[in-house]
């Protein structure tokens, strides 16, 4: 399996490695020992389609017999013009059809009822933190994005389902669960927040609801997993779960992609323009949670930026102060209705603008970072490194502002042997850089 693009396309793929084990196939490690290949593309933008024909033209040298699935898979003319041998192309989220498809390819030889013992899913992430996807799609029309085209519109989880799957993982060693989706913060308006019984009582499809519940979930040690909310628009019922996060009940992060603050821009994306009433609403947050950790995402250079538009949103960023940031020059995208735009900026202006936009958010968040040092925060622990040549143990670690592979980590020295992957320390913060924490873990 190689899988490639987000989370919610990293889940795919544990969901279709779960049905083929139940078939009794096993995973190769590698293209030689491997019958046939699947590829999970991602294809959001041109850069990423491009990395997924590239991904599918390595997998048919090294290994001949390939299935593509996954985002990309909407667009099969264009997979079949440069890879006519390809065994299969399907959509995102076809489960059905890439099994069939394996089946097909490579038939299992053993069936599902061979081993009489259920075994656990297929997790592609460490096993102390797990991806929980709580619906697939997208109501929105963004002008930039062909997500509803690719996954569709908004199709909620049951909440019973999610929540009985966020108790299994937490059951089975998960510390961090990490909720995404195309859309959080508008999970269940598809079933109009259909009510199920859970524990005896009745819960909505709704984010208030889900992370209220995901708050009285315990580890088999008894302590609260980290619950973290990711993809979340700014809608107004996203007040509601700051207290949870004020209790100790959600982790204090936060992941708003706004995209961008003029006004006049935001338009022309079919996004909300109420930056002024979210930076009111930001503040207001920050008076509950001192703690709470902001992380968004720009696009510089969508069509009709002005100059006064982008320097509007620097302004923005300043008095925002968005804890952890990540910018994207805009990039046409086949099938976007932003393209027809007007004003296209140019290349050379786009380059600059994204100098501009890094190097404010840089200095904001080495300046967050540094407030951090001398402080004892909850660090869960990534990897422990070999001994060096004193025989000292070094250790990779997060904070809960930290979410994987996104966002900074926390750097520890002289870490006792007995620490594992998965251990959540209490670290003395020693230095600070704009993007890591280094330090130890505190003494007792």
């Amino acid at each position: 399996m190689v899988s490639l693009g987000c989370p919610k396309a990293l889940v795919d793929s544990e969901r279709i490695l779960t049905r083929l084990r139940a078939d009794g196939y096993a995973m190769s490690p590698d293209y030689a020992g491997a019958d046939v290949v699947v590829v999970n593309t991602c294809g959001f933008l041109d850069s990423a389609k491009e990395e997924s024909l590239e991904a599918i033209g390595e997998a048919i040298a090294e290994n001949g017999r390939v299935i593509v699935t996954g985002c990309m898979g909407e667009e099969a003319d264009v997979i079949r013009d440069r890879f006519p041998q390809v065994l299969a192309v399907t959509g995102a989220h076809q489960y059905e059809q890439v099994v069939e498809a394996v089946h097909v390819a490579a038939p299992p030889t053993q069936g599902p009822f061979v081993d009489l013992i259920p075994q656990p899913d297929i997790k592609l992430t460490p096993r102390h933190y797990s991806y929980l996807k709580i619906s697939e799609g997208c109501n929105h029309s963004c002008s930039f994005c062909i997500i509803p085209s690719l996954r569709g519109k908004l199709a909620s989880r049951r909440i019973d389902a999610v929540l009985r799957e966020a108790e299994k993982l937490v059951a089975a060693g998960t510390k961090e669960l990490l909720v995404i989706s195309q859309d959080t913060s508008a999970y269940g308006v598809d079933t109009r927040h259909e009510e199920q019984m859970w524990k005896g009582h009745p819960v909505r499809a709704h984010m208030t609801d889900l992370a209220r519940e995901l708050g009285q979930l315990r580890t088999p040690e008894g302590e609260v997993p980290w619950v973290r909310l990711h993809y979340v628009y700014p809608y107004p019922h996203v007040d509601a779960v700051i207290p949870l996060m004020a209790e100790g009940l959600l982790t204090p992060y936060l992941d708003i992609p706004f995209q961008h603050a003029s006004p006049k821009v935001l338009r022309a994306m079919k996004r909300p323009a109420n930056e002024a009433r979210v930076l009111e609403r930001i503040h207001a947050w920050r008076e509950l949670v001192p703690d709470l950790t902001i992380r968004s995402s720009f696009v510089v250079g969508f069509p009709g930026e002005t100059e006064e538009d982008f320097q509007y949103l620097l302004d923005w960023l300043e008095q925002a102060q968005l804890d952890r940031v990540g910018a994207f020059r805009f990039e046409p995208v086949a099938g976007a209705a932003a393209n027809a735009l007007p004003n296209p900026v140019p290349e050379a202006v786009k380059e600059e603008r994204y100098a501009r936009i890094m190097a404010l958010t840089e200095r904001i968040s080495a300046e967050k970072l540094a407030a951090k040092v001398g402080r004892t925060l909850p660090v869960i622990i990534d990897e422990v490194g070999e001994p060096d040549e004193d025989g000292d143990l070094g250790a990779t670690g997060r904070s809960q502002a930290d979410a994987p592979e996104i966002d900074g980590a926390v750097y520890l020295r002289n870490v006792p042997a007995s620490l594992r992957a998965g251990d959540i320390v209490e670290v003395t913060v020693e230095d600070a850089d704009a993007h890591d924490l280094f330090g130890a873990i505190a003494r007792s």
